[in-house]
């Protein structure tokens, strides 16, 4: 099978691009009636043409076939260029011998190099309406034009399509230049594209869409990365809807699957055309998700005469999409021309981005290209701008360490933490790569497992973790702080503390974890920090044992806790810490309000109360009153408490068991 690539034009306006590829391939691109009429491109246009490999390299001997893309030159269809542009491999540079270099010529240049564009081949067209001497002026200036650039070697063909002059010596510089390449399995890929070669998953952004009676809706567009068959489930983007492929086309032929380099044509079943626009996408499920912010590298053009500024308004173009934006710088306050910044991108609407996808902005009124760069977070939040920290993580996102990445997508990932998708998205790995890199940095304790009631799990960075950790410990000294003599604190009124992390498992889970690395002691109810001992003096100590003594003594008769003020002497302020103290330790058992009982007793009145309502009818709160040998004033709170409990229901004037065994129901 030949070898699939996708071949761009690109040029300026009236160079003859259209003509040039209907000689090569004998195509009309200009498909819509208003483009014959006047004579121009408006919009992309596509056609095919196979070539033999002249050095045998490529796909095994068997040459390419080629999917060209014939982008409009015009100022004003730009964005169309741009769009068209998106997925391409290598292209052909058109330039007028009559003409020579014009407006478009230079910005469709720039726009090749933000979009990472590596290879091509530059046709000199017209060369039948000037002299010999006019195409060697012609071809210097080109080759001014493009030093430096990836086209700085590239072959000059001149050509005519009028006369059939350089037809086929382009088709060799084209079939070489795909040599040049063939050879190596990721040279084909845009600068920093070399995982969307890796990453199995497909991905398609839609260029154009119509219907085909008896079929319906119809997308086309260049496979970006990945395979799709028919049959297959994809996920419409940016609503996330799932839809199944229907029929596959590519190069109008129906075939079963489609794969990177084709341009290909899917039919999707239970698709409105009406709700199909260019800058959609269709990709494998779980892999895209579409954002409002985007954090980039952007670089300013050379040739611009103002600098980016902080909040510049622009149309961001990505894939086959132009959303309008705001750009944030965040390490500087202006992009100078042919420099570089880190910067966010406020959008109107959602884009769907993958690390390291090249884009190009242009000034919202849709005259200029101002610059571009590539993505560095496709799913973004807000950042601070000169942040050091935070723009420390941003950098490390752009660098050739796959763990690196990892790691930056983890920390931004905060409590939340990461997937597999995540990664696949936001560093630039293969799902097997993804799952590789994971296991090694937990084993090198980078990322640390979290292990959640049910056995749910979430993977975060590991200093996402020793942050968790330090408000956690923070939270529970403060708590110690505000009551010294506590040897423990209710561990949901710690837990709620943290509230603000916006995950309750997550903290539960973590505290569970620093209980079983002993930072922590305690138990599902109640917690301490391990270094924590309580402050009870000698004086305190031993009105704690008075304390309890008395409340052992009095039976269900207990005393007022300001009874023991005139004891406390000097200590009167800490009683009611003290009391929390005799809680927290077991020794005392809240009632209600300022009614307490020794747990023994407590103990007693359960073992009294479920004998009687076992061996009888249900009782009275007189009748209970009667059973613990105590007041209504006490008997009142008692039946509260045991109702609360779970120990007794209502039921009218009486109180019947809720349960049936002698099962432990005290909860505090």
């Amino acid at each position: 099978m030949p070898r699939d690539l996708i071949l761009g034009t690109a040029g300026h306006i009236d160079h003859g691009k259209t003509s040039l590829v209907k000689a090569l391939t004998g195509i009309d691109c200009d498909r819509l009636p208003e483009e014959k009429a006047r004579g121009i491109t408006i919009d992309i246009g596509f056609a095919t043409l196979e070539l033999p490999s002249p050095s045998g390299r490529g796909a095994g001997g068997e040459g390419y076939r080629l999917g060209i893309v014939d982008v409009p030159g015009h100022e004003r269809f730009v964005k169309n260029m741009l769009a068209g542009a998106t997925g391409i491999d290598l292209v052909v540079l058109i330039i007028a011998a009559d003409d020579s270099i014009m407006p478009q010529t230079r910005e469709h240049l720039e726009i090749l190099k933000l979009l990472g564009i590596r290879h091509g081949v530059i046709a000199m067209t017209k060369c039948d309406l000037v002299d010999e001497t006019t195409q060697e002026v012609v071809e210097l200036e080109i080759r001014d034009l493009v030093q430096g650039s990836f086209l700085d070697n590239a072959p000059i063909i001149r050509t005519s399509a009028h006369t059939g002059r350089g037809i086929e010596e382009l088709k060799t510089a084209i079939a070489a230049t795909c040599d040049s390449f063939s050879h190596s399995p990721s040279a084909s890929e845009p600068a920093l594209g070399e995982g969307e070669r890796l990453n199995a998953w497909f991905r398609l952004p839609i260029d154009r869409s119509f219907v085909v009676q008896g079929h319906g809706t119809v997308v086309t567009g260049s496979v970006q990365s990945g395979s799709v068959k028919v049959g297959d489930e994809v996920e419409w983007l940016p609503s996330g809807r799932a839809v199944r492929v229907r029929s596959l086309q590519t190069h109008d032929q129906p075939v079963d699957e489609v794969h990177r380099g084709m341009r290909a044509a899917v039919n999707l079943a239970g698709v409105d055309h009406k709700d199909v626009v260019r800058g959609q996408e269709i990709a494998t499920p779980g892999y895209l998700k579409p954002s409002r912010v985007v954090t980039v590298r952007l670089h300013c053009l050379r040739e611009m005469k103002r600098p980016i500024k902080h909040r510049l308004p622009v149309r961001f173009h990505v894939g086959t999409s132009e959303i309008m934006g705001t750009v944030s710088l965040l390490d500087c306050d202006t992009v100078d021309p042919g420099g570089w910044g880190l910067a966010q991108l406020f959008l109107d609407d959602p884009a769907t981005t993958t690390w390291g996808q090249p884009f190009v902005i242009r000034g919202s009124s849709a005259t200029l290209t101002i610059g571009g760069g590539q993505v560095l977070q496709p799913v973004a939040k807000k950042i601070r701008r000169r942040h050091l920290e935070t723009l420390e993580r941003v950098e490390k996102l752009w660098t050739g360490d796959a763990k690196e990445r990892a790691l930056a997508v983890a920390w931004f990932g905060g409590f939340a933490g990461f997937t597999q998708a995540d990664l696949v998205r936001g560093a630039n790995l293969a799902p097997d790569q993804a799952t590789h890199v994971i296991q090694q940095l937990r084993d090198e304790h980078r990322l640390v497992t979290v292990t959640f009631h049910g056995g749910r799990q979430a993977i975060l960075h590991a200093d996402v973790i020793s942050e968790l950790d330090e408000r956690i410990l923070t939270a529970l000294g403060k708590m110690h702080e505000e009551s010294p003599l506590m040897t423990s604190h209710d561990r949901k009124k710690v837990q709620a503390q943290l509230d603000y992390i916006g995950d309750d498992a997550l903290v539960h889970a973590e505290v569970d974890r620093l209980i079983k690395m002993k930072k922590i002691v305690g138990d599902l109810r109640r917690v301490a920090r391990a270094d924590f001992k309580p402050k009870l003096s000698a004086s305190l100590r031993k009105l704690k044992d008075k304390v309890v003594e008395a409340y052992h003594t009095a039976g269900f008769q207990p005393p007022d806790p300001a009874s023991f003020a005139t004891q406390a002497g000097g200590n009167a302020a800490s009683l009611k810490d003290l009391f929390d103290v005799c809680v927290a330790e077991g020794f005392l058992v809240h009632i209600d309000g300022d009614v307490f009982l020794h747990n023994e007793i407590e103990a007693e009145m359960r073992r009294r109360v479920t004998e009687r309502l076992t061996s009888g009818p249900g009782a009275t709160v007189a009748e209970i009153r009667d059973l613990l040998g105590t007041t209504r004033k006490y008997a009142i709170p008692y039946c509260e408490y045991i109702d609360r409990i779970g120990l007794t229901k209502r039921d009218g004037d009486l109180r019947v068991l809720a349960r049936t065994t002698m099962e432990e129901p005290r909860t505090q």
